[in-house]
C-alpha cells in the first residue's frame, strides 16, 4: 500500500482529491502544508524540491520509497484503489472521462467566475457572464447524467465523484446560490451526498453551500495588489545592453491574454499573498537605501567603493548590525554540507531580502569548521521574530547586536564584506562565503 508525503499549501482543492482518495484506499498519507515541513512560495523553489518536481508546483507527492509524482490527478489515481479507479476497463475509462470533464469544462469557467469574488483577480463583466453560461452547460450535463444515478460511475463513490466534487467546491461555497442551482437538483443532491461521506468529511470538514452569490469586491482586490515599486535606475555597461530585450519583453506582456481567461491556482494563491501585512510597516522611513548599497557591493570593488558607501549612508536609527554564530560546530562534517546549511537558510528567508543583507562565512576544513556572519537588518530588533516564515533556522545561531561606532564592528563588517582579513575571533582559516543579497546567491 502507498505511503508518502503530499506537499501543498493549506486548503488546496487539488490536493483534496488525493487526500480523499487516500481516505478510501487506506494509503498512508502525511500532508505537509506548513513550516517547517513546507512553506509555499519558498520550499517549492529550492533546488532540492525542483530536482524532484521540476515545475515547482503543488500538490506534489513523494513516496517513502522515493517515488515522486506531480499533477494532482496522477497523485489521486496513484493513491486510489481499484474500486476508485474503476474495476473494469469500461468503468476505468468512464472515470477518466469525468476527470477530464472536470479539468476542461468546470475548472476554467469556475476560476474565471470565482477568483474575482475572492479578490485575487480583476473583474471582467464579459468574462464572468461567459463563465456563468459555461458553468450552466456543465451543470446541465451533470444533472442529466445523475437523473438515474446516485454516483457518476457505478453504484458507489469513485475517483470521478471525488475529482468533480473537488473541482466544484468553490462554486458551491461562493457563487451557486439557491436560485442559480435550483434547475440542477440532481447535481446538488449528489454533491451533498458526497461531501457528507465520512471519507470526504475527514478532509473537507463541514461544507456550507452558499446562500448569496458572492460579488467582486473592488476594495478587497485593491488591498491584495502588491505595491508597485519604483524601478531601479539602469546600471552602466552590461546592464545597459539588456535594454532592447526588456522592450521586447514589455511588448510580449502587453499582448498576453487578459488574466480573466487563464489563471493557475498556484498563481492565484500567490496573488492572494500580498494581503499579508508588511512585517516592517511599523518602522519609520529610513534614509539608507539598501538596494543602492547592494548594487555597489555586487558591481564595484568592496574595499574602495562599497564599504565607504555603506558607512557614509548607514542609518543607525533605521538599521542594526548583528553578528551570528552557528551553535553546533561539532555537528558540522563535510564542508559542502555545511554550505548547504547556509544556502538553505537563505532560500527560506527569500522574502526578507528587501530588508536585509548578510555575509556568512564557513571557516576551517572537513570535520573541523565553524559558521559565522554579519547581518544588516531593517529596525533595531532581530527581523526573524516578525514573521513565522522566517523562524525555521535562526534559533540554531547565537546572535549579538554590534555597536556601529565600535572598532570591533567596523573591523568585522570590513572582513566579512571583503572575505579577507585576520578574523581573530574565529581562529580558523576562511573556507568560503555566501552573500544574502538579491535573488542571487554568490
Amino acid at each position: 500500500m502507498a505511503a508518502g508525503t503530499l506537499y501543498t499549501y493549506p486548503e488546496n482543492w487539488r490536493a483534496f482529491k488525493a487526500q480523499i482518495a487516500a481516505q478510501y484506499s487506506g494509503a498512508r498519507l502525511k500532508v505537509a502544508t506548513n513550516p517547517p515541513a513546507f512553506t509555499f512560495g519558498q520550499t517549492n523553489r529550492t533546488p532540492a524540491f525542483l530536482s524532484n518536481f521540476p515545475l515547482g508546483k503543488v500538490p506534489a507527492y513523494q513516496g517513502d520509497d522515493g517515488f515522486c509524482l506531480f499533477e494532482s490527478n496522477a497523485i489521486a489515481h496513484f493513491l486510489s484503489n481499484d474500486a476508485l479507479r474503476g474495476a473494469t476497463p469500461q468503468a476505468a475509462a468512464q472515470v477518466l472521462q469525468w476527470v477530464s470533464f472536470a479539468d476542461s469544462e468546470i475548472i476554467p469557467p469556475a476560476s474565471a467566475w470565482v477568483f474575482p469574488t475572492l479578490g485575487i483577480m480583476q473583474f471582467n463583466k464579459q468574462a464572468t457572464e461567459q463563465a456563468k453560461e459555461d458553468v450552466k452547460r456543465a451543470l446541465t450535463v451533470l444533472n442529466q447524467h445523475l437523473n438515474t444515478r446516485t454516483f457518476l460511475v457505478g453504484e458507489r463513490v469513485s475517483l470521478a465523484d471525488i475529482t468533480v466534487v473537488c473541482s466544484m467546491l468553490w462554486l458551491y461555497k461562493q457563487v451557486l446560490e439557491p436560485s442559480f442551482r435550483q434547475p440542477y437538483p440532481n447535481v446538488t443532491r449528489w454533491f451533498v451526498t458526497c461531501v457528507n461521506q465520512p471519507q470526504f468529511k475527514a478532509v473537507l470538514g463541514e461544507v456550507k453551500l452558499c446562500e448569496k452569490m458572492a460579488q467582486f469586491d473592488a476594495k478587497k482586490f485593491a488591498e491584495m495588489q502588491p505595491k508597485k515599486e519604483t524601478p531601479a535606475k539602469k546600471e552602466k555597461g552590461g546592464k545597459e545592453a539588456a535594454k532592447p530585450q526588456e522592450k521586447k519583453e514589455k511588448k510580449k506582456e502587453e499582448k498576453k491574454p487578459a488574466p480573466e481567461e487563464e489563471m493557475d491556482d498556484c498563481d492565484a494563491v500567490l496573488a492572494a499573498e500580498p494581503k499579508a501585512k508588511d512585517p516592517f510597516a511599523h518602522l519609520p522611513k529610513s534614509t539608507f537605501v539598501m538596494d543602492e548599497f547592494k548594487r555597489k557591493y555586487s558591481n564595484e570593488d568592496t574595499l574602495t567603493v562599497a564599504l565607504p558607501h555603506f558607512w557614509e549612508n548607514f542609518d543607525r536609527e533605521g538599521y542594526s548590525i548583528w553578528y551570528s554564530q552557528y551553535k553546533y560546530p561539532e555537528e558540522l562534517t563535510l564542508t559542502f554540507k555545511s554550505c548547504n546549511l547556509i544556502t538553505g537558510m537563505f532560500q527560506r528567508l527569500d522574502k526578507l531580502r528587501k530588508n536585509a543583507f548578510a555575509s556568512v562565512i564557513l571557516f576551517g576544513t572537513n570535520n573541523d569548521s565553524s559558521i559565522s556572519g554579519i547581518w544588516i537588518f531593517r529596525g533595531q530588533d532581530l527581523a526573524f521574530t516578525l514573521s513565522e516564515d522566517w523562524q525555521i533556522d535562526y534559533e540554531s545561531y547565537d546572535w549579538r547586536k554590534l555597536d556601529p561606532d565600535s572598532e570591533e564592528c567596523k573591523t568585522m563588517v570590513k572582513e566579512y564584506f571583503a572575505w579577507e582579513g585576520d578574523f581573530k575571533h574565529v581562529g580558523k582559516a576562511f573556507n568560503q562565503g555566501k552573500i544574502f543579497n538579491h535573488h542571487v546567491l554568490t
